[in-house]
Protein backbone atom coordinates (compact mmCIF):
# COMPACT_ATOMS: atom_id res chain seq x y z
CA UNK A 1 0.00 0.00 0.00
CA UNK A 2 0.86 3.53 -0.63
CA UNK A 3 0.46 6.44 1.26
CA UNK A 4 -0.40 10.19 -1.26
CA UNK A 5 -0.96 12.99 1.09
CA UNK A 6 -1.58 16.79 -0.83
CA UNK A 7 -1.53 18.74 2.81
CA UNK A 8 1.31 21.34 3.34
CA UNK A 9 2.85 18.69 6.17
CA UNK A 10 3.59 16.29 3.63
CA UNK A 11 5.79 18.42 1.51
CA UNK A 12 9.16 17.10 1.56
CA UNK A 13 11.28 20.19 1.24
CA UNK A 14 9.12 21.73 -1.27
CA UNK A 15 8.44 18.42 -3.39
CA UNK A 16 4.89 16.62 -3.35
CA UNK A 17 5.14 12.73 -1.93
CA UNK A 18 4.27 9.40 -2.21
CA UNK A 19 5.27 7.10 0.48
CA UNK A 20 6.17 3.37 -0.92
CA UNK A 21 6.46 0.28 1.10
CA UNK A 22 9.72 0.25 2.63
CA UNK A 23 12.25 -2.28 2.87
CA UNK A 24 11.99 -3.72 7.08
CA UNK A 25 14.73 -2.73 9.27
CA UNK A 26 15.75 -6.58 9.08
CA UNK A 27 15.86 -6.21 4.85
CA UNK A 28 17.79 -3.14 4.58
CA UNK A 29 20.25 -4.06 7.39
CA UNK A 30 21.17 -7.39 5.54
CA UNK A 31 21.44 -5.53 2.19
CA UNK A 32 23.56 -3.05 4.49
CA UNK A 33 26.63 -5.53 5.36
CA UNK A 34 27.87 -6.01 1.87
CA UNK A 35 26.03 -3.68 -0.74
CA UNK A 36 28.44 -3.73 -3.29
CA UNK A 37 28.29 -0.87 -5.75
CA UNK A 38 25.09 -0.29 -8.03
CA UNK A 39 23.21 -3.52 -7.01
CA UNK A 40 20.74 -1.97 -4.43
CA UNK A 41 18.27 1.16 -4.37
CA UNK A 42 16.70 3.02 -1.68
CA UNK A 43 12.93 2.54 -1.55
CA UNK A 44 12.26 6.35 -3.10
CA UNK A 45 13.41 8.77 -5.53
CA UNK A 46 13.07 12.49 -7.31
CA UNK A 47 11.29 13.24 -10.51
CA UNK A 48 11.31 16.77 -12.05
CA UNK A 49 10.00 17.46 -15.33
CA UNK A 50 10.74 20.43 -17.47
CA UNK A 51 9.04 21.98 -20.50
CA UNK A 52 10.03 24.64 -22.59
CA UNK A 53 7.27 26.69 -22.13
CA UNK A 54 6.68 26.07 -18.71
CA UNK A 55 9.79 25.53 -16.88
CA UNK A 56 10.28 22.91 -14.29
CA UNK A 57 7.46 21.90 -12.44
CA UNK A 58 7.20 21.09 -8.59
CA UNK A 59 8.93 17.88 -8.55
CA UNK A 60 7.55 14.75 -6.36
CA UNK A 61 9.33 12.34 -4.50
CA UNK A 62 7.37 8.88 -5.09
CA UNK A 63 8.84 4.92 -4.46
CA UNK A 64 11.44 3.97 -6.65
CA UNK A 65 10.05 2.68 -9.86
CA UNK A 66 10.46 1.96 -13.79
CA UNK A 67 10.71 4.54 -16.12
CA UNK A 68 8.02 4.67 -18.73
CA UNK A 69 9.23 6.27 -22.25
CA UNK A 70 7.93 6.48 -25.90
CA UNK A 71 9.81 4.65 -28.10
CA UNK A 72 10.84 8.10 -30.24
CA UNK A 73 11.80 9.55 -26.72
CA UNK A 74 14.51 12.10 -28.07
CA UNK A 75 17.29 10.38 -25.69
CA UNK A 76 16.99 7.06 -27.41
CA UNK A 77 17.75 8.46 -30.44
CA UNK A 78 19.70 11.81 -30.18
CA UNK A 79 21.86 10.77 -26.94
CA UNK A 80 21.22 13.92 -25.02
CA UNK A 81 21.46 12.28 -21.19
CA UNK A 82 23.92 13.70 -18.53
CA UNK A 83 24.14 12.66 -14.26
CA UNK A 84 26.97 13.10 -11.77
CA UNK A 85 27.97 10.60 -9.10
CA UNK A 86 28.14 12.24 -5.12
CA UNK A 87 27.95 9.93 -1.85
CA UNK A 88 26.37 10.81 1.60
CA UNK A 89 28.09 9.94 4.67
CA UNK A 90 27.01 8.68 8.04
CA UNK A 91 28.80 11.20 10.68
CA UNK A 92 29.75 9.95 14.11
CA UNK A 93 27.12 11.73 15.97
CA UNK A 94 24.83 9.99 13.49
CA UNK A 95 23.84 12.97 11.05
CA UNK A 96 24.66 12.50 7.33
CA UNK A 97 26.44 14.86 5.62
CA UNK A 98 26.99 14.96 1.39
CA UNK A 99 30.52 15.46 -0.12
CA UNK A 100 30.75 19.12 -1.57
CA UNK A 101 26.91 18.19 -3.33
CA UNK A 102 27.14 22.76 -4.62
CA UNK A 103 29.94 21.60 -7.13
CA UNK A 104 28.94 18.68 -7.73
CA UNK A 105 25.59 21.26 -9.17
CA UNK A 106 27.73 23.63 -11.01
CA UNK A 107 29.03 20.64 -12.86
CA UNK A 108 25.60 18.36 -13.52
CA UNK A 109 24.75 22.30 -14.98
CA UNK A 110 27.91 22.52 -17.05
CA UNK A 111 27.54 19.46 -18.82
CA UNK A 112 23.70 20.86 -19.23
CA UNK A 113 25.10 23.73 -21.08
CA UNK A 114 27.35 21.54 -23.54
CA UNK A 115 24.44 19.19 -24.65
CA UNK A 116 21.80 22.06 -25.30
CA UNK A 117 19.90 21.01 -22.25
CA UNK A 118 18.13 22.99 -19.60
CA UNK A 119 20.31 24.12 -16.46
CA UNK A 120 18.54 23.05 -13.10
CA UNK A 121 18.70 25.48 -10.07
CA UNK A 122 21.31 24.95 -7.99
CA UNK A 123 18.97 25.06 -4.88
CA UNK A 124 16.48 22.23 -6.56
CA UNK A 125 19.40 20.27 -7.11
CA UNK A 126 20.56 20.51 -3.71
CA UNK A 127 16.82 20.07 -2.56
CA UNK A 128 16.37 17.09 -4.10
CA UNK A 129 19.10 15.44 -2.33
CA UNK A 130 17.84 16.81 0.71
CA UNK A 131 14.54 15.68 0.27
CA UNK A 132 15.60 11.74 -0.55
CA UNK A 133 17.46 11.95 2.61
CA UNK A 134 15.22 12.72 4.52
CA UNK A 135 12.96 9.78 4.17
CA UNK A 136 15.67 7.18 3.07
CA UNK A 137 18.29 8.33 5.68
CA UNK A 138 18.10 4.90 7.43
CA UNK A 139 20.00 3.57 4.37
CA UNK A 140 23.04 5.30 4.72
CA UNK A 141 25.34 2.84 5.93
CA UNK A 142 27.34 3.36 9.09
CA UNK A 143 30.45 1.49 8.60
CA UNK A 144 33.82 3.43 7.76
CA UNK A 145 34.51 3.32 4.11
CA UNK A 146 30.42 2.70 3.31
CA UNK A 147 28.34 5.19 1.86
CA UNK A 148 24.95 5.83 0.28
CA UNK A 149 25.93 6.57 -3.71
CA UNK A 150 23.84 9.33 -4.77
CA UNK A 151 22.80 9.50 -9.17
CA UNK A 152 21.40 12.56 -10.14
CA UNK A 153 20.46 12.49 -14.06
CA UNK A 154 18.36 13.96 -16.91
CA UNK A 155 18.07 13.18 -20.34
CA UNK A 156 15.66 13.87 -23.29
CA UNK A 157 11.89 12.64 -22.96
CA UNK A 158 9.91 14.74 -25.77
CA UNK A 159 8.40 12.07 -28.22
CA UNK A 160 9.82 13.37 -31.61
CA UNK A 161 12.29 11.80 -34.06
CA UNK A 162 14.14 15.37 -35.76
CA UNK A 163 17.43 16.62 -34.64
CA UNK A 164 17.37 19.11 -32.44
CA UNK A 165 17.29 20.06 -28.66
CA UNK A 166 14.47 18.32 -26.86
CA UNK A 167 11.28 20.50 -25.39
CA UNK A 168 10.92 18.06 -22.57
CA UNK A 169 13.09 16.69 -20.13
CA UNK A 170 13.01 14.46 -16.73
CA UNK A 171 15.52 15.02 -13.80
CA UNK A 172 15.45 11.84 -11.41
CA UNK A 173 17.74 11.29 -8.27
CA UNK A 174 18.06 7.91 -7.17
CA UNK A 175 20.21 6.40 -3.97
CA UNK A 176 22.11 3.05 -3.95
CA UNK A 177 24.42 1.82 -0.30
CA UNK A 178 27.82 1.49 -1.81
CA UNK A 179 31.04 -0.03 -0.23
CA UNK A 180 34.66 1.15 -0.82
CA UNK A 181 35.49 0.39 -4.09
CA UNK A 182 38.79 -1.00 -2.52
CA UNK A 183 39.87 -1.86 1.15
CA UNK A 184 41.96 -0.28 3.31
CA UNK A 185 44.66 -2.23 2.02
CA UNK A 186 43.81 -1.85 -1.67
CA UNK A 187 45.57 -3.84 -4.40
CA UNK A 188 47.23 -1.65 -6.69
CA UNK A 189 45.39 -1.01 -10.05
CA UNK A 190 47.23 -2.54 -13.02
CA UNK A 191 46.33 -0.42 -16.26
CA UNK A 192 46.40 0.26 -19.87
CA UNK A 193 47.38 2.65 -22.34
CA UNK A 194 45.63 2.44 -25.25
CA UNK A 195 47.19 3.89 -28.64
CA UNK A 196 43.86 2.83 -30.76
CA UNK A 197 41.19 4.64 -29.44
CA UNK A 198 40.37 8.17 -28.11
CA UNK A 199 38.10 9.43 -25.51
CA UNK A 200 37.65 12.76 -26.39
CA UNK A 201 38.90 15.31 -28.65
CA UNK A 202 39.06 19.28 -28.07
CA UNK A 203 35.93 21.05 -29.06
CA UNK A 204 33.92 17.99 -28.47
CA UNK A 205 32.12 16.85 -25.27
CA UNK A 206 34.97 15.27 -22.68
CA UNK A 207 34.68 17.73 -20.14
CA UNK A 208 30.88 16.94 -19.52
CA UNK A 209 29.82 13.99 -17.58
CA UNK A 210 27.63 12.50 -20.68
CA UNK A 211 26.47 9.49 -21.20
CA UNK A 212 27.96 8.75 -24.34
CA UNK A 213 31.31 9.31 -23.14
CA UNK A 214 31.17 6.13 -21.16
CA UNK A 215 29.45 4.19 -24.15
CA UNK A 216 32.66 5.02 -26.47
CA UNK A 217 34.76 3.61 -23.79
CA UNK A 218 33.19 0.71 -23.25
CA UNK A 219 35.81 -1.17 -26.42
CA UNK A 220 38.88 0.33 -25.01
CA UNK A 221 38.25 -0.84 -21.65
CA UNK A 222 37.24 -4.33 -22.54
CA UNK A 223 40.52 -4.50 -24.39
CA UNK A 224 42.44 -3.39 -21.00
CA UNK A 225 40.56 -6.46 -19.53
CA UNK A 226 41.63 -8.81 -21.93
CA UNK A 227 45.25 -7.43 -21.60
CA UNK A 228 44.96 -8.48 -17.88
CA UNK A 229 44.58 -5.04 -16.72
CA UNK A 230 42.29 -3.31 -14.09
CA UNK A 231 41.37 0.37 -16.13
CA UNK A 232 42.09 1.96 -19.58
CA UNK A 233 44.49 5.61 -19.82
CA UNK A 234 43.79 7.58 -22.29
CA UNK A 235 45.71 9.56 -24.56
CA UNK A 236 44.67 12.82 -26.11
CA UNK A 237 43.15 12.79 -29.32
CA UNK A 238 45.74 14.83 -31.79
CA UNK A 239 49.41 13.62 -31.12
CA UNK A 240 48.01 10.35 -29.30
CA UNK A 241 51.47 11.08 -26.12
CA UNK A 242 49.74 13.29 -23.75
CA UNK A 243 48.14 11.05 -21.14
CA UNK A 244 45.05 12.68 -19.88
CA UNK A 245 42.52 10.40 -17.91
CA UNK A 246 41.62 7.20 -17.01
CA UNK A 247 38.56 5.07 -17.46
CA UNK A 248 36.11 7.18 -15.13
CA UNK A 249 39.01 8.47 -13.02
CA UNK A 250 41.21 11.33 -12.96
CA UNK A 251 45.29 10.50 -12.57
CA UNK A 252 48.05 12.12 -10.38
CA UNK A 253 51.62 11.42 -9.98
CA UNK A 254 53.97 11.83 -7.00
CA UNK A 255 57.78 13.11 -8.01
CA UNK A 256 60.33 13.56 -5.33
CA UNK A 257 63.42 15.65 -6.07
CA UNK A 258 65.39 15.42 -3.20
CA UNK A 259 63.29 16.48 -0.32
CA UNK A 260 60.90 18.14 -2.00
CA UNK A 261 57.36 15.71 -3.21
CA UNK A 262 55.20 17.45 -5.82
CA UNK A 263 51.90 15.74 -6.54
CA UNK A 264 51.09 16.80 -10.11
CA UNK A 265 47.83 15.94 -12.64
CA UNK A 266 47.18 16.39 -16.24
CA UNK A 267 45.88 19.56 -17.20
CA UNK A 268 42.36 20.70 -17.81
CA UNK A 269 42.65 20.95 -21.57
CA UNK A 270 38.48 20.73 -22.02
CA UNK A 271 38.79 17.28 -22.89
CA UNK A 272 39.13 15.82 -19.42
CA UNK A 273 36.31 15.71 -16.95
CA UNK A 274 36.87 18.04 -14.11
CA UNK A 275 36.91 15.67 -11.44
CA UNK A 276 36.13 17.17 -7.86
CA UNK A 277 37.59 14.43 -6.32
CA UNK A 278 40.48 15.93 -8.34
CA UNK A 279 39.86 19.49 -7.12
CA UNK A 280 40.10 18.50 -3.83
CA UNK A 281 43.17 16.33 -3.85
CA UNK A 282 44.77 19.66 -5.01
CA UNK A 283 43.99 20.95 -2.05
CA UNK A 284 44.99 18.32 0.38
CA UNK A 285 48.44 18.01 -1.56
CA UNK A 286 49.02 21.71 -0.61
CA UNK A 287 47.69 21.08 3.25
CA UNK A 288 50.25 18.43 3.72
CA UNK A 289 53.33 20.74 2.70
CA UNK A 290 53.25 19.02 -1.15
CA UNK A 291 53.56 20.79 -4.34
CA UNK A 292 50.57 20.69 -5.88
CA UNK A 293 50.58 21.55 -9.86
CA UNK A 294 48.58 20.86 -12.93
CA UNK A 295 51.22 19.50 -16.03
CA UNK A 296 51.34 18.28 -19.42
CA UNK A 297 53.18 14.47 -19.19
CA UNK A 298 53.75 12.27 -22.31
CA UNK A 299 53.67 8.58 -22.04
CA UNK A 300 57.11 8.82 -22.54
CA UNK A 301 57.88 10.78 -19.71
CA UNK A 302 55.90 8.59 -17.27
CA UNK A 303 57.60 6.15 -18.19
CA UNK A 304 61.19 7.53 -18.47
CA UNK A 305 60.52 9.17 -15.07
CA UNK A 306 59.57 5.95 -13.10
CA UNK A 307 62.56 4.16 -14.55
CA UNK A 308 64.84 7.02 -12.92
CA UNK A 309 63.28 7.29 -9.94
CA UNK A 310 61.76 10.75 -10.34
CA UNK A 311 58.09 9.42 -10.42
CA UNK A 312 57.60 7.41 -7.42
CA UNK A 313 54.12 6.78 -7.30
CA UNK A 314 50.76 7.30 -9.25
CA UNK A 315 46.96 6.99 -8.64
CA UNK A 316 43.40 7.36 -9.78
CA UNK A 317 40.72 9.15 -7.95
CA UNK A 318 37.25 9.81 -8.56
CA UNK A 319 33.55 10.19 -6.42
CA UNK A 320 33.22 6.17 -6.56
CA UNK A 321 36.86 4.71 -5.72
CA UNK A 322 37.99 7.74 -3.73
CA UNK A 323 41.79 6.96 -4.14
CA UNK A 324 43.37 4.20 -6.34
CA UNK A 325 46.98 2.90 -6.40
CA UNK A 326 48.68 2.03 -9.73
CA UNK A 327 51.31 -0.86 -9.63
CA UNK A 328 51.46 -1.15 -13.29
CA UNK A 329 51.56 0.04 -16.79
CA UNK A 330 50.66 -1.55 -19.91
CA UNK A 331 50.35 -1.13 -23.41
CA UNK A 332 51.03 -2.31 -26.72
CA UNK A 333 54.28 -0.77 -26.68
CA UNK A 334 56.02 -1.20 -23.59
CA UNK A 335 55.25 -1.83 -19.90
CA UNK A 336 56.47 -1.08 -16.53
CA UNK A 337 55.91 -0.31 -12.55
CA UNK A 338 55.84 2.57 -11.22
CA UNK A 339 57.83 2.80 -7.66
CA UNK A 340 58.01 -1.09 -6.52
CA UNK A 341 54.41 -1.71 -7.69
CA UNK A 342 52.90 -1.73 -4.10
CA UNK A 343 50.47 1.20 -2.91
CA UNK A 344 52.83 4.28 -2.34
CA UNK A 345 52.82 6.02 1.09
CA UNK A 346 52.05 9.51 -0.55
CA UNK A 347 48.70 7.81 -2.14
CA UNK A 348 47.71 6.11 1.04
CA UNK A 349 48.30 9.62 3.05
CA UNK A 350 46.23 11.75 0.76
CA UNK A 351 43.30 8.65 0.50
CA UNK A 352 43.12 8.71 3.96
CA UNK A 353 42.85 12.38 4.51
CA UNK A 354 39.89 12.67 2.62
CA UNK A 355 38.45 9.55 4.03
CA UNK A 356 38.60 11.08 7.37
CA UNK A 357 37.37 13.86 6.47
CA UNK A 358 34.33 12.40 4.75
CA UNK A 359 33.66 10.47 7.52
CA UNK A 360 33.77 13.27 10.25
CA UNK A 361 36.79 11.60 11.45
CA UNK A 362 38.70 14.51 10.63
CA UNK A 363 38.56 18.55 10.89
CA UNK A 364 36.57 19.82 7.98
CA UNK A 365 39.17 22.84 7.39
CA UNK A 366 37.60 23.97 4.06
CA UNK A 367 33.88 23.33 4.76
CA UNK A 368 33.44 20.80 1.94
CA UNK A 369 31.18 18.63 3.77
CA UNK A 370 27.41 19.54 3.87
CA UNK A 371 24.81 18.71 6.26
CA UNK A 372 21.55 17.08 4.92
Amino acid sequence: MTKTSQDSSDLVHGFSFELGVRASEQERNSHLIRPGFGRIHTDHMVSISYDRQRGWDAGSLHPYRPIVLDPTAMVLHYGQAIFEGLKAYRQPNGTIAVFRPMENANRFNRSATRLSMPQLPNDLFIRSIRALLHVDRDWVPKNLGQSLYLRPLMFASEPMLGVRPSDQYEYILIASPADPFFSADPTPLRVWITHEYVRAAPGGTGEAKCAGNYAASLLAQAEAFDAGCDQVVWLDAIARTQVEEMGGMNLFFVEQSGDQTRIVTPRLTGTLLAGITRLSILQLAADAGFQAAEIDLSVDEWRDRCASGTITEAFACGTAAVIAPIGEVRSSKSSWLVGDGGAGPITMRLRKSLLDIQHGISEDRHGWMEEM
